[in-house]
């Protein structure tokens, strides 16, 4: 099953020295690695942006905007943004608040069923209100 990466897992994995991080976050770098290998990996512009709007130097984003051109955008549709306005709705109804690009992805993941792997636990509170599958690191 293909996977789409957050945000916030491509962060630690582009951002972070492997020297640096605890054994959870490297099994889950290493994990991020694998899937890579196995081309199960998608991405979506909205995720593209925020981990290029988040680098200072420019030759750091140049150098980034490189590597991340090496994964092709899965399409959004006018679906998928109705999708997201309604997920969105539904969490809200729920007593759950969320970002517009974590409820597209929400969407997306949805519509493509695919699963989510990710750091940020918004995402666990959403799959208690709405059918998400979150991407579990397999335990080594």
């Amino acid at each position: 099953m293909k996977v789409l990466v957050d945000t916030s897992v491509w962060s630690l994995a582009l951002r972070r020295r492997p020297a640096d991080l605890s054994a959870p976050q490297r099994r889950l770098t290493e994990h991020l690695a694998d899937l890579i290998k196995d081309d199960r990996v998608v991405m979506i512009g909205p995720i593209r942006q925020e981990l290029l709007s988040g680098i200072r130097s420019a030759e750091a984003f140049e150098r980034l905007k490189r590597h991340l051109r090496e994964y092709d955008d899965e399409p959004l549709t006018v679906e998928d943004y109705e999708s997201a306005a309604e997920t969105a709705k539904t969490c809200r109804v729920a007593g759950l608040d969320g970002s517009a690009i974590d409820f597209l992805i929400c969407a997306v993941t949805l519509g493509r069923d695919l699963r989510i792997l990710t750091t940020d636990r918004d995402f666990e509170r959403y799959a208690g209100t709405i059918p998400l599958k979150l991407h579990a690191v397999p335990r080594s």
